[in-house]
């Protein structure tokens, strides 16, 4: 019988509450948690091993990178944390050193699986295992902003009052404080973004400023509360697990490897990308307005920058 394998590198807030969204979106048969810390793993995998008999047949267990073999994707959540004082670059080149170990021994046991990178900061990070991996770009995916885009979705939504599956926008760019809220493409329903916040009769000056901002802040009003996030992103990581192993070709704005789209290349970076059970089937294209497009170059540039300045370069 054909199983469907993931595997969870990290059991940490968001390793744990990924394992859980797969549980319950009934996303994989096999689910294999992996930590250094084998204990956190164990006690992960087996708090949500208790609950399996109340959903879709799925096996959750710890095991060593060994056990994560033949899996057909691989979840990355691992990574050090950013430290009071340490700055991205700082964060970046550690986790660098943790991923030239980590991730051979993760292509050795799983040589045709998809590595689908979440640890931050993700699009310099996914590109860092493309590196690595040796993997072709297709198969070395990151989370990106599909949850940026599920904010933006939702904050619309509210502030519509409408259900936010209705509302079709993105936010594309670096997943971080350079993001773009793609207003010019947004819609409600069939309707432009623009036609419909005329018909609604707002006199709040500024909208799409707060909305684009309270998306771009969200993980820091968070943190600020409960130190760390984890459900929506686990949520989020589910969504393209379940586009890649149904093979939806599902658009997704995942973390994908640009070779001159949008006048960017040689980097990993958010955009709307048709997700299926190769990876990354096609990095959609469309026009940006002029300001748009120069925030978009100028979020490459800035992922480009601290790549150039990394570790992984020298």
């Amino acid at each position: 019988m054909k199983t469907n394998k993931i595997s969870i590198i990290g059991a940490g807030n968001v390793g744990a509450a990924t394992a859980f969204a797969l549980m319950m979106n009934k996303v994989a048969s096999d689910i294999v948690m992996y930590d250094i810390d084998h204990k956190k793993a164990e006690g992960e995998a087996l708090d949500i091993f208790q609950g399996t008999s109340l959903v879709a047949p799925v096996d959750v267990v710890a095991g060593s990178i060994e056990d994560t073999k033949d899996s057909d994707i691989v979840v990355i959540t691992a990574g050090a944390a950013q430290k009071p004082g340490e700055t991205r670059l700082d964060l970046v080149n550690k986790n660098i050193a943790i991923y030239q170990k980590l991730i051979p021994e993760i292509v050795k046991y799983n040589p045709h699986t998809i590595l689908l990178v979440v640890s931050n900061p993700v699009d310099i990070l996914t590109y860092v295992t493309w590196k690595i991996s040796g993997f072709p770009s297709e198969r070395v995916i990151g989370s990106g902003t599909v949850l940026d885009t599920s904010r933006f979705k939702s904050a619309i939504g509210r502030a519509f009052d409408i259900d936010a599956r209705n509302v079709h926008g993105y936010i594309i760019g670096e997943h971080g404080d350079s993001e773009i809220a793609v207003y010019s493409k947004t819609t409600i329903g069939v309707i432009t973004f623009d036609e419909y916040f005329k018909s609604q009769k707002i006199k709040e000056k500024g909208f799409k400023t707060r909305i684009a901002a309270e998306v771009k802040n969200a993980a820091y009003e968070i943190i600020q509360r409960k130190g760390y996030t984890n459900y929506a992103v686990a949520v989020a990581v589910a969504r393209i697990c379940t586009a890649i192993l149904r093979d939806e070709r599902s658009i997704l704005t995942t973390s994908s490897y640009l070779t001159g789209e949008y006048h960017v290349d040689d980097v990993y970076i958010s955009t709307p990308t048709v997700i299926g059970r190769s990876g990354v089937a096609k990095i959609l294209e469309f026009d940006l307005d002029a300001d748009e497009q120069i925030a978009f170059e100028e979020s490459a540039n800035i992922i480009k920058g601290i790549l150039k300045a990394s570790t992984l370069e020298k």
